[in-house]
């Protein structure tokens, strides 16, 4: 999980590859660096840490150059150190890398035969040597490329560029996202639109297999087949204002209080169009007619929206419903079933886990798709034959928030859409669903207003280690993804439970020092759940607990309550999720840590 930039111009680049790192620094921040081609020279600067820390040494260099490549780096192979550190260089050619070479070891011994000295530890070393052992014969850079990358199994999105070739940049991807942003008189290379949107809002999207040469004026690529590839320029929707932090402390606050303009773009044609299949695509009503049952496919906060939509789905639709951990679905063996309907759901689209999960259902079979995806041009939606894209826009916190909402949404409309299909609901119900969501934004609004107690609430785990999270029927998935947000940005020991479970085993661990975090909608499980909290309170625990304007949790010493709105129905997971992100982020500011970027984390995760 890295990010990658490059750039061919006829002004100085430095500024532009720094400033894209900056934006992509979300993807890997434990070391960062950039090659600059001057006077037929690599001037290669690498520092760890922060890229900060990177821009202070091309400042204090002079560092310049018309072509050039930068990365930060989140760590696989080697520790974060100089050393390790991309760009690498095989005498006068430079390579930054994303991605995983899995047969880097017999590609390592192999080039020390031919005489090659390794200097890291890291397989992205060997693309570099490789490029440079098949350059020396053809004196060609795209072709040396193209035969590199032929040898390479496993993932990867490289940039490449050689000191005799200075307005020359070559790219090439295979199972990690890379774009090419189309400027004039000039073009750029990267792993995600924001990092080139200060300087271009054209872009084109790199396939599987792709190579591309790239110049000033002058963009060819190669198919996987070797063949010349017409590809698409597309105008992006994201403008630069939307990765810009502007008023809020970090990104992960920013993004939280984006949720109800979020959910509004994500709902906005359901909600002006009513309950359609068209949402899902021209063949939504043949495909979604067909099913007879789900799998999921996520991973993370995806997977807990999958939890979450498996509830809705079958009390709506009556459609059984299987939610799979994506990472764990393609190393078992699984019973296919061609009248399955598989739904993907990631942020990025790019999700390695959950894009191979997908091509191995596919391999099985399984020929009904469809992505729950936040990026329209991603791998995940081209791979799949039904989509609906959510309107988050860009998440730059590592920890998922408005993404994950938004994907509820499109969750609920999938419900919703399959009801209807299978006479479930009639008119009325509709109208009284699409009402419903149409409060949603506002009701988010009234529930981010209670942003003051719940940092009051943040002030007792200060000092704590760990914390339970409890919840039943519907919000169980509400109070795992609590508890990996927690556990995500504050470092705080965190688990959840359905809460009848609690005397099943967790209830030992209850004391003084574990804080319980409790879900307690009024819904038909509030009196259960009720009864879980007296088991907590009878064994000295203390009780944070979110509840609805109605529940009649009373507030005492030991029992501290955070009241959201009425009662909103099958939608309340959407609300009650709000509280836990805003305790998860408040939690991390009493602890110190860095919010936007936790240690050892990366935000797409784009190898397995």
């Amino acid at each position: 999980m890295c990010g990658i930039i490059g750039a061919v111009a006829q002004r100085n680049v430095a500024p532009i590859l720094i400033e894209g790192l900056k934006r992509l620094e979300y993807r890997g921040y434990d070391s960062a660096g950039v090659a600059l081609l001057q006077q037929q020279e690599i001037h290669r600067i690498r520092t760890t840490g922060r890229v900060v820390t990177l821009e202070e040494a091309v400042r204090k260099q002079g560092a310049h150059g018309i072509t050039g490549i930068a990365h930060t780096r989140w760590a696989t192979h080697g520790a974060p150190t100089e050393d390790n550190a991309h760009p690498h260089v095989s005498g006068g050619i430079a390579v930054v890398h994303n991605g995983i070479i899995e047969n880097h070891e017999v590609l390592r011994a192999e080039l020390r035969q031919a005489g090659y000295v390794f200097v890291s530890q890291t397989d992205t070393e060997v693309i570099a040597h490789l490029v440079h052992f098949y350059f020396k014969t053809s004196q060609d850079l795209f072709a040396a490329t193209r035969e590199a990358v032929a040898r390479l199994h496993g993932a990867y999105a490289i940039g490449v560029v050689c000191n005799s070739m200075p307005n020359k940049l070559v790219a090439a991807r295979q199972g990690s996202p890379l774009l090419i942003g189309v400027g004039v008189e000039e073009h750029f290379i990267a792993s995600d639109a924001s990092a080139l949107l200060p300087v271009t809002q054209r872009f084109i999207y790199l396939e599987d297999g792709d190579i591309a040469e790239i110049g000033l004026t002058s963009i060819a690529v190669q198919d996987k087949n070797g063949q010349p590839a017409e590809r698409e320029i597309m105008q992006s929707e994201m403008r630069p204002e939307m990765v810009e932090l502007g008023e809020y402390r970090h990104y992960m606050q920013k993004e939280i209080h984006e949720q109800p303009r979020a959910l509004s773009d994500t709902l906005q044609e359901l909600v002006t169009n009513g309950i359609q299949p068209m949402l899902y695509g021209p063949e939504g009503e043949s495909v979604l007619s067909s099913i007879e049952r789900i799998t999921f496919l996520a991973c993370g906060t995806s997977y807990h929206a999958a939890l979450t939509a498996r509830y809705w789905i079958e009390a709506l639709a009556g459609i059984p419903c299987n939610a799979e951990i994506a990472s764990e679905y393609r190393y078992r063996t699984s019973v296919p079933d061609p009248k399955a309907l598989i739904v993907t759901i990631s942020q990025s689209g790019e999700t390695a886990d959950t894009l191979s999960a997908l091509k191995h259902a596919q391999s099985l079979g399984h020929n009904y798709s469809l992505a729950i995806c936040n990026v329209s041009e991603s791998a995940l939606v081209r791979e799949s034959r039904l989509n609906m894209i959510t309107r988050a826009g860009p998440e730059i916190g590592v920890a998922s928030t408005k993404a994950f909402t938004t994907q509820l949404a499109a969750l609920f409309t999938l419900a919703l859409v399959l009801a209807k299909l299978r006479g479930k609901i009639d008119a009325a119900a509709e109208q009284k669903h699409l009402e419903a969501l149409r409060a949603l934004p506002g009701q988010m609004q009234r529930v981010l207003a209670l942003e003051g107690q719940i940092q009051k609430w943040s002030e007792h785990f200060a000092e704590k280690q760990h914390a339970l999270f409890l919840g039943r029927g519907l919000h169980y998935p509400i109070a795992l993804e609590g508890a990996l947000k927690l556990k995500e940005i504050s470092y705080i020991h965190a688990e959840a439970y359905p809460a009848g479970e609690l005397k099943h085993g967790p209830l030992a661990l209850v004391d003084k020092d574990m804080p319980v975090i409790a879900i307690a909608p009024n819904d038909a499980l509030l009196e259960k759940l009720k009864s879980n909290l007296q088991e907590v309170r009878a064994r000295g625990g203390e009780l944070y607990v979110v509840v609805d304007e109605d529940t009649h949790i009373q507030e005492m010493d030991e029992i501290h309550k955070i009241t959201l709105p009425l009662h909103a129905g099958w939608l309340s997971p959407i609300l009650h999720v709000v509280p836990l992100q805003m305790l998860s982020y408040h939690a991390a500011l009493q602890k110190g840590t860095d919010v936007d970027k936790p240690r050892n984390l990366a935000k797409s995760v784009t190898v397995e």
